[in-house]
Order: C-alpha cells, then sequence, then structure tokens
C-alpha cells in the first residue's frame, strides 16, 4: 500500500485542483469565468490554484482578448495529462487493493 501511496501527486491533493484537472483533461480549455462559475470558486482561489498548476506546468495559459476584454484560456498539458493519469491510477489501485 505504501507504493501506491507514493504514486500519489501532491499537485493533485486539493479537492479544487483535482477539479480543475478534471475539466481541463475533459475538455480542449476552458476560460477562467467559465471554471469560476463551473466550480463554484473564488478569483482568489481560482488564481492560485491554477498558477500551482502552471508552477508545475501540469496547464497551459493562453492570454488573449475578446473585443476589448481579456480573455484566459487554460489546457491540460502532455505533462499534466500523464501526471493525472498516473495520479488516477493509483487512486484505482488503491480501492482494488482495499477489496481484496
Amino acid at each position: 500500500m505504501k507504493v501506491i501511496l507514493e504514486q500519489f501527486d501532491k499537485a493533485f491533493e486539493n479537492r479544487l485542483r483535482l477539479q480543475i484537472m478534471s475539466v481541463l483533461v475533459a475538455n480542449a480549455h476552458y476560460d477562467f469565468n467559465s471554471l469560476k462559475e463551473l466550480l463554484n470558486a473564488t478569483d482568489g482561489n481560482l488564481a492560485s490554484h491554477l498558477k500551482a498548476l502552471e508552477k508545475e506546468q501540469y496547464i497551459t495559459v493562453n492570454k488573449s482578448f475578446v473585443g476589448r476584454k481579456p480573455n484566459t484560456q487554460y489546457a491540460a498539458s502532455l505533462t499534466g495529462r500523464e501526471a493525472f493519469k498516473k495520479h488516477l491510477q493509483a487512486l484505482e489501485d488503491l480501492i482494488k487493493q482495499q477489496k481484496k
């Protein structure tokens, strides 16, 4: 069991980060306001967790303008997708081990 627990990624220990990655892995990209609304998060809370995922290079950030309004799009990077997949696999392995 210790080996499985060591495979958990600390970046996904927070519920909001896990939710962000779930959304970004399931979709090509998502903008800040849509993520905020979907996850029912505050601006500051969402921004800090997005920054943490960006620091790990698990997400990419694309800033642009739609008309005169700034628009920030987020997407899961290849590194982030792989890390998320490994984290989910570790969770599945832990659940399977508990059923034995």
